[in-house]
């Protein structure tokens, strides 16, 4: 299996939340991808024109030198041909804390992914948890101190937030129902701040939302910009955000409220239904 030979130490790990100083990071290019069957509502509207694949690397490319300048060191799993959603590292496992977690995959498509992962993990002797007996997908998991919010989606179930609540006695689990049409929690609720969140009012109930404003002064985005994976933004530390330049309306409300926010395209990549967030898997945050 052709991994990466880089070397990450495992008493590094440690995400104790989605906005510290992003410090080491896990990212594949999309060198391969491709619509090849729908598996979300994204997809639908751009199985026509595909991906440039050129167009895609080049844009993923700009966003690792990003992540570089900003003091990250990005690893790389190496693409596999036959895995076209690779790029979408964020999906396949997350970090709370010191405890790295493998994800479950729900589509069959995307199952091979998990297993490269897990190869590099025993290659590197990093120590991780698979939940492996019910779906879940990182997208739909949110670190914030001792509070982990879980989107109960068509990829992530009840039984697997049962299955993280008794891993992680030592913190509190919010569960959050997503409406049908939503692929991920990450699509409509990222946590930017110690008191900031993005979030898109109508993908979550009134109790669950009134939840999350107890927790979170909100910047609300429209259905327009979620479409635009508008929500799926990369917080990498001391208040800076990465976003897409198509969010215009959204970065100026972030920034008003004291946001540095870096623009860069990523249009071709959220074609298959994910962005910033969704292409990186954090190792260690400060």
């Amino acid at each position: 299996m052709n991994l990466s030979r880089e070397t990450v130490q495992d008493n590094d790990l440690n995400c104790p939340s989605e906005y510290g100083k992003l410090k080491k990071v896990l990212v594949v290019s999309p060198q391969n991808m491709r619509i090849t069957e729908i598996i979300n509502e994204t997809q639908k509207h751009f199985m026509k024109d595909n991906i440039d694949i050129d167009k895609a690397v080049h844009q993923h490319e700009q966003f690792v030198k990003i992540l570089e300048e900003n003091g990250a060191e990005v690893h790389h799993l190496a693409p596999r041909k036959e895995m076209n959603e690779q790029v979408f590292t964020r999906d396949i496992g997350f970090c709370i804390g010191n405890e790295l977690i493998v994800s479950s995959m729900n589509t069959e498509l995307r199952k091979g992914e998990v297993k490269v992962l897990l190869g590099w993990l025993e290659e590197q002797k990093i120590p991780h948890t698979h939940l492996a007996a019910h779906s879940i997908e990182g997208g739909d998991v949110l670190v914030d101190g001792k509070n982990v919010w879980v989107g109960i989606s068509g990829r992530t179930n009840r039984l697997a937030v049962q299955a993280l609540k008794k891993l992680l006695p030592d913190y509190t689990v919010h569960a959050l129902p997503l409406r049908s049409d939503i692929l991920h929690l990450d699509c409509v609720f990222t946590i930017i701040s110690e008191e900031a969140a993005l979030v898109y009012p109508p993908a979550f109930s009134k109790k669950d939302l009134e939840k999350i404003k107890e927790h979170y002064n909100i910047i609300e985005v429209s259905e327009k910009e979620q479409f635009r994976m508008g929500p799926n933004v990369l917080a990498i530390g001391d208040k800076t955000i990465v976003s897409l330049p198509q969010n215009g309306e959204l970065n100026e409300r972030i920034r008003e409220k004291g946001f540095k926010v870096i623009e860069t395209d990523f249009s071709e990549i959220i074609k298959s239904g994910g962005s910033f967030r969704c292409c990186t898997l954090p190792l260690v945050r400060e």
